[in-house]
């Protein structure tokens, strides 16, 4: 495969995975509001099924590497667990319950926060230095999110205080997945650790949830494939064509074609489900997509915050 090949495929990959993830928030928006499946039952689901797929995937793929080797490494073990519970099942918790409280558009782009949250942590542990190009990063974070919540007016907001609340969250999980993901990624391969990481978080959840009571014997097959969807192409599949892509594109440009999520999120959420999006809230989308574009451009300012997660 020649170089420029290699280029067109990386961008395949990333745009796929970035659409199958932004998709995914959506049909999950509609198994919440219309087959009342519960927050923590899909997240449980999603995660224990998906991560057992890329462990399969992953012993396939990197034969050469035990699939339980991870954890005869006292370190490594204590470091996927907490990265399990705090970053996998985090961003995915509080991603779900933001689309659950409101709609799949807003909590995406809230998510999309997670860059100024990662700035913020590198100023005060002072790894990176407060300029001008970072204040500028934070205005525009801070007007888009006003106009994206507001849609203009001071008086109305345009989801639920609790989508709100769960959506600031998830950036916060995501800038934390981002920071502490790298070292554990770099030695033990993303497949491995995404897989053991998603089998953590959705054993810690499921055993809350899964034994509860759920009746689906009204569930159509429309249903199934819809939950099938969101395991298959919205999380395992999203998950692995993003980061194959670094094998063919470099951080920065992965990163600004991961912008295609909230789009995809979008596009389907107001034409499938018929969500309402104001021009204003169109505008303060832009402004969000510009500074996660603007501090992806400024790879010395901070790490991309979208390396793996929705």
């Amino acid at each position: 495969m020649t170089d420029n090949k290699k280029r067109i495929f990386g961008f395949l990959l990333v745009l796929s995975g970035a659409g199958f993830w932004g998709i995914g928030g959506t049909v999950s928006q509609y198994l919440f509001q219309e087959e009342g499946i519960t927050v923590g039952w899909l997240v449980s689901v999603r995660l224990l099924l998906a991560g057992m797929l890329m462990i399969i995937l992953a012993s396939f793929l990197r034969g050469k590497l035990p699939v339980f080797a991870i954890w005869k490494d006292k370190n490594a073990r204590i470091q996927v667990i907490t990265f399990g519970i705090l970053g996998m099942l985090g961003v995915q918790y509080t991603y779900m319950a933001s689309i659950n409280y409101g709609n799949a558009a807003v909590a995406t782009l809230l998510q999309y926060l997670a860059p100024v949250f990662v700035l913020a942590y590198l100023t005060v542990r002072k790894l990176t230095k407060l300029n001008a190009r970072n204040i500028s990063a934070v205005i525009m974070a801070l007007s888009g999110t006003f106009l994206l919540l507001t849609d203009g007016s001071l008086y109305t907001l345009a989801v639920s205080g609790r989508s709100i609340f769960w959506g600031i969250l998830s950036g916060v999980a995501l800038a934390f997945y981002t920071l502490y993901a790298g070292p554990l990624l770099k030695q033990w391969g993303s497949l491995y650790v995404i897989g053991w990481a998603m089998l953590i978080g959705g054993t810690a959840i499921g055993a809350f949830h899964l034994p509860q009571p759920f009746d689906i014997s009204g569930w159509s097959m429309t249903t199934l494939l819809y939950l099938g969807f969101v395991i298959i192409f919205g999380t395992m599949l999203g998950f692995w064509f993003f980061l194959e892509s670094l094998k063919y594109l470099d951080v920065q440009e992965t990163s600004l074609l991961g912008s295609m999520e909230p789009l995809a999120a979008i596009v389907t959420a107001v034409l499938w489900l018929q969500i309402p999006f104001g021009w204003y809230q169109m505008f303060g989308t832009a402004i969000i997509l510009v500074m996660v574009i603007y501090l992806s451009i400024a790879k010395e300012a901070v790490p991309p915050a979208k390396k793996a997660a929705a």
